[in-house]
This record gives structure tokens, C-alpha cells and sequence, in this order.
């Protein structure tokens, strides 16, 4: 069995110690920070002529998924939600916001990006200890109840049909970039900072001390040593995702099987896309995007990512390469 790997790298010179680096009083300090949130590696670089914030940041990604996103957590939102299926339950105004941005992308994808798969990604078990293909009448028994039509929102007020649950894995880095960024809001010593959330999800906000744009590194989908294709430049606040077939995945018989589901058919996503990234100014968009934008392919994704007023670069599994005019502007090949 074969393991994927997420190998988007924030390309900056920095340590990884927390410690302030300011030449002099007058100038913005910078604070590194490496640590574990949200079931993966999440690295921070901050700009301030105030405190170090690294703590603070953590804090409110551990908070968001332990008390909104979790499906396993029992005081999660999104747990309890999923207890009373069948029935009305009142969540917080936080939540249905984001399950409004949610429910509009999977309209506006046609389902191609569903928060509805959930127990089917974890029958697949494709990033746990025993993945392998389903058996039909197990898979088809589950994919009777997903569908992002089986959510109903009114208000503060959710409620799913019978048998269906969610799961925002497929936006929860995003958001948490968005959370991230609101209370940057309320820091005016922050000038800039750049969030890493395990590879596949990137923010930055305001500018660094030097006035360069950030840059991000992106994948080469089948470069086994973690090789780029080339890099991204980021300006002022916005937002990178990455979904990939090299992320999570197994090899059955000489099949790669990987995590993005067809909503359709519950197998994966077969279309010849191999990774997609895109950047635009929402982290639950960008997130929700990529996952989607891989399921269209890259004309019908081209036409998603336009409505959004978002950047999308695609690979095919010959290595070829789509773009968008804007991230044709952004992106330098290696």
C-alpha cells in the first residue's frame, strides 16, 4: 500500500522557533510557530509589532473543530446534528453561515462537491488501517443517503433527512483560514502572516516587511520525492487549496484508488486529473473549489471557478497543465 503525501510548501526563509527576529523597535517582529491542529500540521509565520499571536491562532482552530466541525467530537455541533437526524435542530448562527456558503457551492457544482459522503469516505477508509474497495451492496446502501438536497436550512434552523449526515472535511482548513483571518481583523499590530494547514490549505493576510508577495509552492502530482511544478504568488488576504489523487490514497492491482468521491457513483473521482489549486479571497470557497473543480475536470471547472471570480490551475495525469487567465498571472513554473 502506498501512502500520499501533501507537499504544498510556504516558501519563506524563516526558523521554525518562535522568537521574535525585529532589527529594531520600530520595525514588525516575526513569530514562527509549528503545531498540530485539526488533524494535521499547521505552520504560522506573523508580522507584528505586538505580541506573539502563534498561541491564540492555534486556539481557535482546536476550538472550531472540538466545538463546531467534528463529526466524532460529542460536543461538536455538527455531532449533535448528525444525532438528531430526521429532526429540526437549532445550531449557531456561525454554523449555518458556513452550511449557507455550503449548501450554494453544491448547488452551484452540481454536487460535485457533496458534505453529504462522509460515511462513504470512512467505508472506503482510505487514510486509515484497513482501505479497501467496498462491497456494491454495502456502498450502494450508504449512497442512498447522501445528497446535498437531503440538508435543509431555515434560518438558524437544519434539518437532515433520515439516515443522511454530514461531514466538512472537504472545507473544514478552510474554515478555519477564514476564522484565522476575521480575528486578524481585530489585531491591528499585525501586518502580515501566513497560515499552513497540512499542506493543502494556505491564507496569508496584509504583506510581509520586505513588500514581496508570498509564495507558495505547488506539487508535482507524481514526483514521488515531494518535487514542485512551480510557485504562486499571494497578495494581501487570500486563499490557496489543493485538492490531489496523491494526498490519500491505496494501489489495488495496479489501481490507484484516492479520497475525492464521485457523489454520483461513491467511487472515486476517474477523470484524468490528477491535482487542483486555487486561489481566490474566501477560505471556505477556495476549499470547497478545489474539491469540486477536480470532480468537473477543467472546462466545467473553468465555468465554476468563473462565478466565483477564483484562479484555478489544473495537472492531467500527463502531466499537462490548465490554467486560468488570472492564475496564468500568479504562476511560475518552476
Amino acid at each position: 500500500m502506498n501512502t500520499g503525501k501533501q507537499w504544498i510548501i510556504a516558501v519563506i526563509s524563516l526558523g521554525l522557533t518562535a522568537f521574535p527576529t525585529a532589527a529594531h523597535a520600530a520595525e514588525p517582529a516575526v513569530y514562527t510557530r509549528t503545531d498540530f491542529a485539526m488533524d494535521t500540521v499547521v505552520t504560522e509565520t506573523v508580522y507584528s509589532t505586538g505580541e506573539d499571536i502563534t498561541d491564540s491562532v492555534i486556539g481557535i482552530l482546536k476550538d472550531l473543530e472540538t466545538n463546531l466541525i467534528s463529526w466524532t467530537n460529542e460536543n461538536s455541533q455538527i455531532y449533535r446534528l448528525n444525532e438528531k437526524s430526521g429532526e429540526e435542530v437549532q445550531v449557531s448562527e456561525e454554523l449555518s453561515g458556513y452550511l449557507k456558503q455550503i449548501l450554494k457551492l453544491s448547488e452551484d457544482s452540481n454536487g460535485a462537491m457533496d458534505p453529504t459522503l462522509g460515511r462513504v469516505i470512512r467505508l472506503w477508509d482510505i487514510d486509515g488501517e484497513n482501505p479497501h474497495v467496498p462491497a456494491d451492496p454495502e456502498l450502494k446502501s450508504l449512497m442512498e443517503n447522501v445528497g446535498y438536497e437531503k440538508v435543509s436550512l431555515s434560518g438558524n434552523k437544519v434539518t437532515l433527512e433520515e439516515g443522511c449526515t454530514l461531514d466538512l472535511g472537504a472545507v473544514g482548513k478552510g474554515i478555519g483560514c477564514d476564522a484565522v483571518a476575521d480575528y486578524l481583523e481585530q489585531q491591528p499590530e499585525i501586518s502580515g502572516m501566513i497560515l499552513n494547514l497540512g499542506g493543502s490549505s494556505v491564507m496569508t493576510y496584509g504583506e510581509k516587511t520586505d513588500g514581496t508577495a508570498w509564495k507558495v509552492a505547488v506539487t508535482d502530482p507524481r514526483d514521488t520525492e515531494g518535487d514542485y511544478l512551480g510557485v504562486i504568488s499571494l497578495n494581501g488576504k487570500e486563499f490557496l487549496s489543493t485538492s490531489g489523487d496523491y494526498e490519500k490514497y491505496f494501489i489495488e492491482d495496479g489501481k490507484r484508488y484516492h479520497h475525492i468521491l464521485d457523489s454520483a457513483s461513491g467511487y472515486p473521482v476517474d477523470n484524468g486529473i490528477t491535482s487542483v489549486t486555487v486561489v481566490c479571497d474566501n477560505g471556505l470557497d477556495a476549499d470547497g473549489l478545489s474539491t469540486a473543480c477536480f470532480a468537473l475536470g477543467v472546462e466545467k471547472g473553468r465555468e465554476l471557478l468563473e462565478k466565483y471570480e477564483a484562479d484555478g490551475l489544473f495537472v492531467d495525469e500527463a502531466g499537462e497543465i490548465y490554467m486560468t487567465e488570472g492564475m496564468e498571472e500568479r504562476f511560475e513554473r518552476r
